[in-house]
């Protein structure tokens, strides 16, 4: 009877150099990964191992299937390519049970010889597979526990007032003077004011546009001495970190108290919040309104927004007036309806449509088919022709923005509102003072 005695290493594995590097924290101290290369290939030299191939990757080993570098480095073992790796250290493999399974297993097929690392090698053995698992187990253990430390650690800082990450524009994070002694947040006493003013301006009535242009024109910058976008205003009108309140992390429905001082009230916050609303969905921001693009205010030369009101009938009006209509910058031009708007920018296309003879005979063409399709719909009754005039009142007020800007382009010179009426030239400014 034949006897079977223990594996024993008979062929010389053919190694592929694996060096791996993570950017998670844990693991910045690690050695990079052409440190690694060059000291596992001077114990290869050494030792006289044969490697095929170097594969370098920097990616975390946290998770199981997460490396592509390393997921194919397995394919390939399994196809025969390689029957050795050669790494740093265990944990440059795995940080997972996945993976670490994988491996296992291509130990117990014969596929994977022996794993070499600086001052370790472990072969198809079950005492050294086994104590490859510890190692690496012992690597995850050391990631599960620093996680779980970490989140402790976050929501400890929360519940004594100090949201983790930096602070929004309005406030200071001052670090301690030595490394155990705790950050404080403070007012910042540059921005602050403007902080506060924001929602004031929002409570007055102003809208979120021309917020953001008192405040700019008032000086208010970022850290980095940069105009805010108006994005970032609209954002920060969200922020309730500026009545003392923050949610960590952001949609988890865990709410602290802030241990600093707050700009505003949450009185304030929630006014401020309401008056940003549009009218539909209930969204931040503001409808988009044509012609608010082409005017400047002919007194000031601001820009114009356009505002709805809707009266207690539902009946809806819409308005186009100056910026600063009404703020703290007052600029007393005066605001135009949208019908009488639309009236007199028709008027003015039907005065230049003689010199363009494409807009005329266009005009004409459309005036022609609208009134033919009348008639057909009206029957042999009276109706009433559409000018020219009326036609173009119609696309501007129907019409698509494409169709609104072709008639527009036609208008010579740039359009203002002056005296409550549309123009094509702006008054001397040079006496008024805003």
């Amino acid at each position: 009877m034949i006897s079977r005695a223990s594996p024993t290493l008979t062929v010389k594995p053919k190694y592929c150099l694996y060096a791996r590097k993570s950017s998670e924290d844990d693991e910045r101290q690690a050695l990079s990964i052409e440190s690694q290369v060059k000291e596992m290939l001077i114990l290869a030299q050494r030792e006289g191992l044969d490697i095929a191939e170097i594969r370098r990757e920097s990616h975390s080993a946290k998770e199981s299937g997460a490396r592509p570098i390393f997921k194919g480095l397995l394919e390939d073992i399994e196809r025969g390519m390689f029957t050795g790796i050669l790494t740093w250290a265990p944990d440059r493999l795995s940080r997972n049970a996945g993976d670490l399974g994988t491996i296992v297993d291509l130990m117990d097929q014969g596929k994977l010889i022996e794993i070499r690392s600086h001052g370790q090698k472990f072969i198809n053995s079950p005492n050294e597979k086994f104590l490859l698992m510890i190692l690496c187990s012992q690597a995850k253990l050391e990631n599960d526990s620093r996680a779980i430390n970490v989140k402790r650690g976050l929501r400890t800082k929360c519940e004594m007032g100090m949201r983790p990450g930096c602070v929004p524009l309005g406030y200071k994070l001052v670090r301690g003077q030595n490394f155990h002694d705790p950050s404080k947040i403070t007012i910042d006493e540059e921005r602050a004011p403007f902080i506060k003013k924001m929602f004031q301006y929002i409570l007055d009535g102003c809208s979120g546009r021309q917020v953001h242009e008192y405040l700019v024109d008032e000086g208010f910058r970022t850290k980095s001495g940069k105009k805010p976008t108006l994005g970032m205003m609209f954002r920060m009108f969200k922020e309730t970190f500026y009545y003392g309140e923050f949610e960590y992390p952001r949609k988890s429905g865990n709410w602290y108290k802030g241990s600093y001082k707050p700009i505003i009230t949450k009185e304030e916050y929630e006014k401020a919040k309401e008056a940003m609303k549009t009218y539909d969905k209930g969204a931040w921001g503001r409808k988009d309104f044509y012609f608010r693009k082409i005017f400047k205010c002919g007194t000031c030369g601001s820009g114009i927004s356009g505002e709805e009101h809707i009266n207690r009938h539902n009946k809806r009006y819409v308005y186009y007036k100056c910026n600063k209509y009404g703020g703290r910058k007052v600029c007393r031009e005066k605001y135009i309806r949208e019908e009488k708007l639309i009236e007199s920018l028709a008027k003015m296309v039907d005065e230049v449509k003689s010199k363009h003879e494409a807009l005329k005979e266009r005009l004409k063409h459309e005036v022609e088919k609208f009134n033919q399709l009348q008639k057909l719909v009206a029957g042999t009754g009276d109706h009433k022709q559409i000018t020219t005039q009326n036609y173009i009142e119609y696309v501007l007020k129907n019409g698509s923005t494409q169709e609104k800007s072709c008639l527009l382009r036609y208008i010579d010179g740039k359009l203002y509102l002056q005296s409550g009426n549309v123009s094509t030239s702006r008054i001397d400014t040079s006496s008024i003072t805003i």
